[in-house]
């Protein structure tokens, strides 16, 4: 790898596998390098990115993070990630590492294989890709069909191996990895880790060294510095699209849908949680997160929802000058009811 290159490190994982937060983590443990910071999200409201920015890392100001909001940063490389990145490099002051946090729903390698366009391969380089896995949602079974059944139908057709596009994402963000980092290991025992080791290591042919984190806290000592260069690798990485449709077929997201919410003030902030646990188990979705207005509270409160499990807290004081109200983005297959989830949401103000 040429050390004149500036390292780009590129973040995946499946929707609230905790990318955020590891992220969050590794500016504030990053030992003085100057990061620069680019976030894609699925949707229209950029919820990482303002988490992000709010964690008052010298080493990371908020003209370095760049948030990409205009769709999947794998389907949006030429339009989006390229001009990002030649903007970045023409700064005066470069960044010592380049980390990139794709969405949720984002194929890895279309972003890899854009590191070998002319003007961004001579001056950066992939320094690996790393993929975090919800250790807790693989446990339960959130990515993974009947094993014997499947077995017993593969013989029959072939067809059949990957009926679920979730099922496709999740061996895709692990076919790309470099380095796998199980979280959430604090909610499940030591049998269950050792299913989602398992699990884990049959969904891709790749055997990437798996590492176990809590909350996201991973030394970036570890997650920095891999040295892979994978962008000189990405033909021995291919998802299931490209194997599938070699013939230059477009890559989309039909599959997903997303819609934003907003509503006033909240009264009972612990009411509203538990009653939005059960919109997601009725309607099946997906995602959930974004930001709290609760009345007579000064700070806002960040929500994030993976399945029913719903993280929520006070994460900053809402500006003086800034408008409050509550917004939370919607993610979940196509045949979602986005009107009857909405409505749902809506009642609860």
């Amino acid at each position: 790898m040429n050390q004149q290159k500036i390292p780009a490190t590129v973040i995946t994982g499946f929707l609230g596998a905790g990318k955020t937060t590891m992220i969050r983590n590794l500016l504030t443990n990053a030992g003085g390098k100057k990061i620069a910071l680019i976030i894609n999200e699925f949707g229209d409201l950029g919820v990482d990115g303002d988490v992000l920015k709010g964690c008052g890392a010298d080493n990371c100001t908020e003209d370095d993070i760049i948030e990409l909001t205009n769709g999947c940063i794998c389907c949006t490389v030429a339009d989006d990630f390229i001009p990002t990145m030649t903007k970045l490099l023409e700064r005066e002051q470069r960044p010592d590492h380049i980390v990139i946090e794709t969405s949720g729903l984002a194929l890895p390698q279309p972003l890899v294989a854009a590191f070998n366009w002319p003007d961004i391969r001579t001056q950066v380089t992939v320094d690996g890709v790393i993929t975090v896995v919800d250790s807790a949602a693989v446990a339960a079974g959130r990515f993974a069909d009947d094993h014997d059944a499947v077995d017993a139908r593969r013989a029959e057709d072939e067809s059949l191996d990957h009926e679920s596009p979730i099922e496709e994402l999740f061996e895709d963000q692990l076919t790309c990895a470099d380095l796998i980092v199980l979280n959430k290991t604090d909610l499940i025992d030591a049998a269950g880790l050792i299913r989602v080791r398992d699990e884990v290591a049959s969904r891709t042919v790749r055997k990437p060294v798996m590492i176990e984190a809590r909350n996201g806290e991973v030394s970036a000592g570890i997650l920095l510095g891999l040295g892979v260069g994978t962008e000189d690798d990405v033909a021995n990485r291919k998802s299931h699209h490209e194997l599938e449709h070699e013939d230059g077929a477009p890559h989309d997201h039909d599959e997903f849908d997303s819609f934003v919410v907003d509503l006033g003030a909240i009264a009972d902030a612990a009411g509203f949680v538990e009653a939005l646990k059960d919109i997601i188990s009725a309607h099946d979705v997906l995602r959930l997160k974004g930001f709290v207005d609760v009345s007579g509270k000064p700070m806002r409160l960040q929500l994030q929802a993976v399945g029913s499990r719903i993280d929520h807290y006070f994460d900053r004081a809402w500006g003086s000058g800034e408008k409050r109200g509550t917004r939370l983005v919607v993610i979940g297959l196509h045949e979602m009811d986005q009107g009857a989830v909405r409505a749902a949401i809506e009642a609860l103000a």
